[in-house]
C-alpha cells in the first residue's frame, strides 16, 4: 500500500472518531430515543438501539481502517 493511501486511511479513522461520538450525543438527546420523550428518562426505544448499533459498527470499521493505515505507514518506513 502506498504512503498516500495509508495516510488517507488514517484520516478516515480520525474522521470517524470525530463525527460518530457527536452523532451519538445527538441521538441520546433526541426525544424519539426514549419512551417518555425525555433524554435518559424511561426505556430506550428501537430508534436508540438501531442508531447505537450503527454507531458502534461505524466506530469499529473506522478503527480498523485507521489501524490499517498506521500499519501501512509503518511498513512504508521499513521499506526505506
Amino acid at each position: 500500500m502506498s504512503r498516500g493511501w495509508s495516510l488517507f486511511l488514517i484520516g478516515v479513522g480520525v474522521w470517524t472518531w470525530l463525527i460518530w461520538p457527536r452523532f451519538a450525543v445527538a441521538i441520546w438527546d433526541d426525544p424519539r430515543a426514549w419512551v417518555s420523550g425525555v433524554s435518559g428518562d424511561g426505556s430506550p426505544t428501537s430508534f436508540l438501539w438501531v442508531h447505537a448499533l450503527l454507531i458502534g459498527a461505524s466506530l469499529a470499521i473506522g478503527t480498523t481502517v485507521g489501524v490499517l493505515g498506521v500499519r501501512g505507514v509503518l511498513a512504508a518506513r521499513r521499506e526505506r
